[in-house]
């Protein structure tokens, strides 16, 4: 019996290795980071030959889940992981989740171009979402029933809403939940009563109204020193969340999106970066 020489099975051995590293990086999650995540993904490509990263959306829910469930290595959210989803982390892996903030966001109040309000406040807006204010006049614009679009329940945007916002409150019933930031401006866009809400990075076509934290406060309008300040009284961060046992090629492009190249896609996408300090 031929036995084959040690430096074929060794080159067997690394042909085997090298697939394996040759997976993608899978990113999954948050739809209002799903554009930025591909644009993240296409730059990092280009100047890393050999790189494959794959992005999809879904939703910031669907990306905790993926995570857990060990389907994808990057999680996209628009939210921080909820304590059951952190223990249920921890006790599926005996590991802590690694949180990874990459960019900041300040959820903006869109209406209609045509919609005088000069601004609204966080009371006011927690009004009109759970139904308690539902005619413009009664916000200083003029007379006419507000019609709500919103997101759906997996989305980041919607949870981070419910809680810093509506305080925990449920959504008024004739809110429209649609499946994407988009879809709620381009509601927006054609609707003179409406009133949405989402990334800063979507607010085109649209009118942005500047809101205040109370009643005796300036009205703050969304820019980055407002939101890198927290000023702007809706700011948050985005973050990415992996295992602490990441493979190397993943931890390579979280570096890199935490650097200068990754953070300028930020600002290039509409969002904020993360402060220097």
């Amino acid at each position: 019996m031929r036995y084959a020489p040690l430096s074929m099975l060794l080159a067997g051995i690394l042909a085997v290795a090298g697939a394996a590293d040759s997976r993608p990086v899978t990113v999954k999650g948050s739809d209002t980071m799903v554009i930025m995540g591909q644009r993240w993904a296409e730059a990092y490509m280009a100047s890393h030959p050999g790189a494959k990263i794959q992005v999809t959306g879904g939703g910031s829910g669907t990306g905790v889940a993926a995570l857990l469930n060990g389907t994808t290595d990057i999680c996209n959210a628009s939210r921080q992981m909820k304590e059951r989803e952190r223990k249920q982390f921890q006790e599926k892996y005996k590991a802590e989740v690694v949180e990874t903030p990459v960019a900041m966001d300040g959820i903006g109040i869109y209406v209609h171009t045509s919609n005088p309000v000069p601004a609204l406040s966080l009371a006011q807006i927690k009004g009109i979402y759970t139904g308690k204010i539902r005619d413009w006049k009664d916000v200083g614009a003029p007379p006419g029933d507000i019609l709500l679009y919103g997101r759906e329940n997996n989305s980041g945007t919607y949870e981070f809403f419910k809680e810093h916002v509506m305080e925990g409150k449920d959504f008024a019933e004739e809110t429209q939940t649609m499946p994407g930031t988009a879809s709620v401006i381009n509601a927006v866009t054609k609707d003179p009563m409406g009133i949405g809400y989402g990334g800063v990075a979507y607010s085109k076509g649209v009118k942005r109204v500047p809101v205040r934290k109370d009643d005796a406060s300036a009205p703050i309008e969304v820019t980055r020193e407002t939101v890198q300040d927290r000023s702007y009284p809706i700011s948050r961060f985005l973050f990415c969340y992996t295992s602490p046992s990441l493979r190397e090629e993943g931890k390579a492009y979280l570096d890199w999106i935490l650097g200068g190249d990754g953070q300028k896609v930020v600002e290039d996408v509409g969002y904020f970066p993360i402060p220097a300090k």
